[in-house]
């Protein structure tokens, strides 16, 4: 998860330090911000900006943390849904400047160092990343509440969030009708890593209220139909997006007519556009050699912060490189119209790249370069030279992508699988100091957080509810030690049924089994991925997903990598909770977030980033995200680009034989 980025401000063309964020924010003095590693330049202030930076941040390698009411940003796009896929080129070069998901920053804490900076600027929740749905709504056989007329429905939208009822919209009153199909529509925001409880309900509107606003109606006035309750993740799930539910009344007793709620996404949202770039007479910056040059788009929100959405991979020794092409959503870029900002760096593998020129231009105005066949300058970094280097595109071209929602309305599944660490460094169960202690009034430890919050979210996504469950690093009774044992100990088999049933098979292994060690990922992670592979033999449209939960440091960590190299070609994601206080350094190189992908010990190289690792004590300490939400947030993401390198695509909608709209004519005699 880490983000190693630098962090500057740009203003009147100079830069200005970190340290002033706060200072330049209130007095609206920046022009943008962009990140890249963990430390921070100073350099020189303009004359119209009195602000003294303190001493400790004129030395180059000072590390430092920002402290700053984070600004409001536009809508951020999801993690990795349409992102660049333009692929990286080996080692370090893979992810240029770090960043694992395209337009994902990450939301966690920050690491020990480096990363410090950026992590806190995103916990300070800058970026909301989701995905705009429309929800139109109908209802069926309403109870009739007049007595010379029918009921005048009108529907209630709300989310609920930590038990408190927020209303979303109000559609229309539609008069004298039992069978309303409403016209107006409510927005939402769906996100992927939370869940997002709703409910509806049903009114019939007064005769004598049918000039009021409904914005303006009092509900206590109006007779109460019904309300019906589900999840979002439940609606869009459904092969058509659409979900009919009965109504109750305030009791929860069930009552006569149904609601049916759809759920589109906006037609922006699929929209992308995949270009392709080269430039000339780029500045050298090597002594010996040429530059190593790639690109980097970011997005100028409205309050000017520079969001990095996109880069290119490296190309070596080329001061007329030409990349291979890169694909924007407009979730990413907003607008044609909004302000984007492209850079070009030199690479270097320390990770402090060098500024090769920059220009801020738009989508609108890159189409028109593209048709007009010209080249845009370079800018020099504070804005005051222009370069002899010019950027081209070779290629400019719109066009709709499937997304996430597209694949898992269409029958597509996420098969969730989890593995828990049994190892004798969790501490004795029966000791309340133990990381596997189950507290008698119900406070969930540390494991049954992380069980409970992702099986939580992911199980919609799952039709059957049955998941593999799994522990590792504990002698088993009348057995040795196991490093991948079947939680449910009752059968041979390794599933068990819904939440509750991972949940019970935990707490019944804690005390059938002897926590011993080491502890290996190896085993469970091969697993799961031999499921995924006969999965795929068998054409089956599932991604799998592991959850593995640990308290310490693995001691098979070659294995471990050769593992998931070998399964970054399988449709397999790997998520991975560290609980307690122990160093979890390791861990993090398993996340390549780092800018690097991992290597087998025979060379090869991850198809893809597989893994996210989320240390739950840091998480929690930071308060602004929850453990869930950093370790979903690159799911989609995962999901999409397995999808799309190998060209799947959702199945077409099925539908229902529908009886004809009139009945047909009566025979001729």
């Amino acid at each position: 998860m880490a983000r190693h980025r630098r962090v500057g401000l740009f203003f009147d063309q100079n830069i200005v330090p970190v340290s002033t964020l706060d200072s330049c924010a209130r007095k609206n003095a920046y022009k943008y911000c962009f990140l890249e590693t963990g430390f921070a330049n100073e350099r020189a202030l303009p004359p119209s900006l009195s602000v003294s930076p303190p001493p400790q941040l004129s030395n180059k390698s000072t590390r430092f943390k920002v402290q700053t009411q984070t600004p409001p940003a536009a809508p951020g796009p999801r993690s990795g849904m349409g992102g660049c896929f333009s692929g990286d080129v080996r080692g370090g070069m893979e992810a240029v400047g770090g960043g694992g998901s395209v337009g994902a920053p990450s939301r966690g804490p920050p690491a020990a160092g480096a990363n410090e900076a950026v992590d806190h600027f995103f916990q300070g929740q800058a970026l909301r990343l989701y995905t705009p749905l429309e929800l139109s709504f109908s209802a069926s056989k309403l109870r009739n509440m007049d007595a010379l007329s029918k009921s005048d429905p009108m529907l209630v939208v709300y989310s609920k969030m930590n038990g408190r009822l927020e209303e979303i919209g109000r559609t229309e009153v539609i008069s004298n009708s039992l069978e309303p199909l409403w016209i107006t529509k409510a927005m939402i925001n769906y996100q992927f890593e939370i869940v997002q409880p709703l409910v509806f309900r049903i009114y019939d509107v007064d005769t004598k209220y049918h000039n009021t606003p409904p914005k303006m109606l009092n509900l206590a006035q109006q007779d109460f139909l019904g309300e019906a309750f589900c999840n979002l993740s439940e609606i869009v799930t459904k092969f058509n997006h659409s979900l009919t539910l009965n109504l109750r009344n305030g009791s929860g007793h069930a009552l006569q007519g149904t609601v049916t709620v759809h759920a589109e996404e906006t037609a922006s949202s699929r929209m992308a556009v995949e270009m392709q770039f080269h430039c000339l007479n780029l500045d050298n910056k090597d002594m010996f050699s040429k530059s190593d040059p790639f690109l980097r788009v970011s997005r100028l929100s409205e309050s000017a912060v520079a969001i990095p959405i996109c880069k290119t991979e490296v190309i070596k020794n080329n001061l007329n490189p030409v990349w291979r092409p890169i694909r924007l959503t407009s979730q990413q870029y907003s607008s044609k119209d909004d302000p984007l900002l492209v850079e070009c760096f030199d690479f270097d593998a320390s990770g402090n790249h060098e500024l090769i020129g920059a220009l801020q231009t738009t989508i609108a105005q890159l189409e028109n370069l593209y048709n007009s066949k010209a080249g845009s300058n370079f800018y020099s970094h504070k804005g005051q030279k222009k370069l002899k280097g010019q950027l081209f595109l070779d290629k400019f071209q719109e066009k709709v992508q499937h997304t996430f929602l597209d694949y898992i309305s269409s029958g597509f599944e996420l098969n969730f699988m989890v593995a828990v660490d049994f190892t004798a460094s969790n501490g004795d169960p029966r000791a309340p100091q133990s990381l596997h202690y189950i507290d008698p009034s119900g406070r969930p430890n540390s494991y049954q957080q992380a069980i409970f919050g992702a099986s939580e979210v992911l199980q919609f996504y799952d039709n059957d509810r049955r998941f593999p469950a799994w522990g590792f690093g504990a002698k088993i009774p009348r057995g040795s030690v196991s490093h991948c044992f079947n939680l449910n100990a009752s059968t041979n088999d390794c599933e068990v049924v819904g939440v509750e049933g991972i949940m019970s098979a935990y707490s019944s292994t804690l005390y059938s089994v002897s926590l011993a060690g080491p502890t290996l990922f190896g085993p469970v992670i091969s697993k799961a991925a031999e499921i995924a592979s006969h999965s795929v033999q068998y054409g089956n449209n599932k991604y799998f997903v592991l959850l593995i939960i640990t308290d310490g440091v693995i001691t098979d960590e070659q294995e471990t990598k050769d593992s998931i190299v070998r399964a970054s070609d399988l449709p397999l994601s790997i998520l991975i909770v560290g609980v307690g206080n122990a160093d979890f350094t390791q861990m993090r190189i398993l996340d390549a977030d780092n800018g690097k992908r991992l290597e087998s010990s025979t060379g090869r190289v991850a198809t893809r980033d597989i893994v996210q690792f989320v240390p739950m004590r840091e998480v929690q300490a930071g308060g602004q995200v929850t453990v869930v939400q950093s370790l979903l947030e690159e799911l989609p993401g995962q999901f999409l680009e397995y999808m799309r390198s190998r060209d799947m695509k959702p199945r077409p909608p099925q539908h229902a034989s529908a009886p004809p709209a009139y009945p047909p004519p009566p025979p001729q005699l």
